[in-house]
């Protein structure tokens, strides 16, 4: 069954990210105290899966990912899609583009990662969230 594997969260934008032993995902907002949340908007969380970032030899939280996912393959999704993910309930919304930040990790990763960079959700029901809930496919 796949899981939350990691949690992480900006606590300012282009800032370090901070790994979390639990987060409150906040309806319609995104994961309380980063700075990439946003009421309205589509790009409320970013998944990322755990086989991806070992496919690019990258650890977890490098690609910026809020949630880093264990036996779901993200890249997959379909827009639309529905996941619950412990409490939370989440609708995948787009593929996240990879930006020119991702040269910083290593040269070229921005090319290597199209496609690959994981998928933006939308909140869709808020909840506490910890390492190792598991994640199922809704609708």
């Amino acid at each position: 069954m796949a899981s939350v594997l990691n949690l992480f969260r900006a606590p300012k934008k282009h800032g370090p990210m901070e790994e979390l032993r639990e987060a409150r995902i906040l309806a319609d907002f995104g994961l309380e105290g980063c700075a990439h949340a946003q009421p309205g908007g589509n790009r409320q969380i970013l998944l990322v899966d755990r086989e991806t970032l070992e496919a690019m030899e990258l650890g977890p939280g490098l690609l910026r990912e809020n949630i880093t996912t264990d036996g779901l393959n993200v890249n997959s999704l379909k827009i639309e899609q529905q996941l619950r993910l412990g409490e939370a309930r989440l609708e995948v919304t787009m593929i996240c583009t990879p930006c020119n930040q991702m040269e910083r990790i290593r040269p070229g990763l921005r090319k290597e990662l199209w496609g690959r960079r994981g998928m933006l959700c939308r909140v869709l029901e808020g909840g506490i969230l910890r390492p190792g809930d598991p994640i199922e496919k809704l609708l």
